[in-house]
């Protein structure tokens, strides 16, 4: 296979580390984000691609809620303009899709698991997914799913949880503030991810999805306490017990099929991650 390659989205948290990784490998790799045009609706006018890396979408949660509009726009059409193109093309497609099942019915979660879409973003990444099948069973497109937990690792905005945290840990304040230390989440390293990303290039059948996380889950109050050991320090924890609403007290990923299909298992645990974090924060300073 040559490696000549699309990334979408290729300026965000992830895609911009995928972009990294895949020059480091050798791939020639095309960018395509805002500046290039809006995703839902312009062409994409390029020749020899090999495989594309659909990772442009709005992102931002709460968002959704007041610009629904532009969700779908970004991350359902935005789908259907790419499928469009390696269609075309005859292009196989890794799509990177997020926070599709909702309040679990069982743990860990597979990927059969029901999908219940709480917000506009998980709606219109939903929607996606099931133009990604559409367009496998009908137009021969070759699609894999990517449904990553939540992810960390250098880079990331200072506005999600363990950046937050490890900020506040190194920071002169004499407490670390949260805003609930109870719910448990599945977290995955940004270069976990991309090898499993990667892996799916690869990949048997025509359309699969795959669950990428570590199939454990910590709690805010674990993370905190793993952080301050890393760091050594001992600082305070405030939490204002502000539990959102129809907040999920538990997620775990069931990664099996990950591992039996694309042979890949993560190769940090989350105190291993949070070590190497930790580090880049503190020759950031």
């Amino acid at each position: 296979m040559n490696k000549n390659v699309l990334v979408t989205g290729s300026e965000g948290f992830i895609g911009s580390i995928l972009v990294a990784r895949l020059k480091g490998e050798g791939y020639t790799v095309n960018n395509w984000d805002e500046k290039d045009g809006d995703i839902s609706i312009t062409p994409i006018d390029l020749q020899n691609i090999d495989h594309v890396f659909h990772l442009a979408a709005q992102t931002f949660v709460p968002k959704s809620w007041d610009e629904p509009y532009s969700f779908y726009k970004s991350n359902t059409l935005g789908t259907v303009n790419v499928l469009e193109f390696c269609k075309t093309n005859k292009i196989s497609l890794t799509f990177i899709s997020a926070y599709v099942y909702g309040a679990p019915n069982t743990l860990p979660i597979s990927e059969s698991h029901e999908l219940k879409p709480a917000n506009p973003y998980m709606h219109s990444k939903i929607l996606a997914e099931s133009v990604c099948k559409f367009y496998s069973d009908n137009f021969d497109v070759k699609v894999n799913i990517i449904r990553p937990f939540n992810i960390y690792g250098p880079g990331q905005s200072n506005r999600f949880l363990i950046p937050e945290i490890i900020l506040q840990t190194l920071s002169n304040s004499e407490e670390i503030k949260v805003h609930d230390l109870i719910p448990k989440r599945d977290f995955v390293y940004i270069d976990d991810l991309l090898d499993a990303i990667l892996l799916s290039m690869n990949s048997e059948g025509n359309f699969n999805v795959f669950n990428v996380g570590s199939g454990e889950s910590y709690s805010v109050k674990e993370i905190i306490d793993l952080i301050q050991k890393i760091a050594n320090t001992n600082k305070a924890v405030v939490s204002n017990d502000n539990v959102r609403k129809n907040e999920i007290p538990d997620v775990i990923a069931d990664i099996s099929f990950a591992k039996e299909k694309l042979n890949w298992s993560p190769k940090f645990n989350l105190a291993e991650g949070l070590k190497k974090l930790v580090e880049y924060y503190k020759n950031l300073k």
